[in-house]
């Protein structure tokens, strides 16, 4: 049973992340706007807040699953070296202070 959500991915790329702020910036912002104006003509405040709460509700359904649409540009990772038992590898910021100070 617990299989089934090991496979759903967990992650957004940077550029997936800039859109979800995106998406839902706007949807909060449009949301606010209508809900103001409605209240306003009917005079009643409750209805504000309930337009920009569904407003809420709907940019986190769409916003916060990692949809597809949020991970179209992986990062590609440099693949990982590995390290031999024998030998004491520097790093490389050791490295150039070395070489810096010869």
């Amino acid at each position: 049973m617990l299989s089934v959500f090991n496979s759903v991915p967990t992650h957004m790329d940077y550029k997936g992340q800039k859109l979800a702020e995106q998406i839902f910036q706007g949807i909060i912002l449009v949301s606010a706007v209508i809900g103001f104006i409605y209240g306003l003509i009917i005079e009643q405040f409750g209805w504000t807040v309930y337009i920009v709460l569904a407003g809420f509700g709907i940019s986190c359904l769409l916003t916060l699953p990692p949809w597809p649409m949020y991970r179209r540009n992986p990062l590609n990772w440099q693949p990982v070296i590995p390290e031999s038992s024998g030998e004491t590898r520097e790093k490389p910021q050791e490295n150039m202070k070395k070489k810096k100070h010869k």
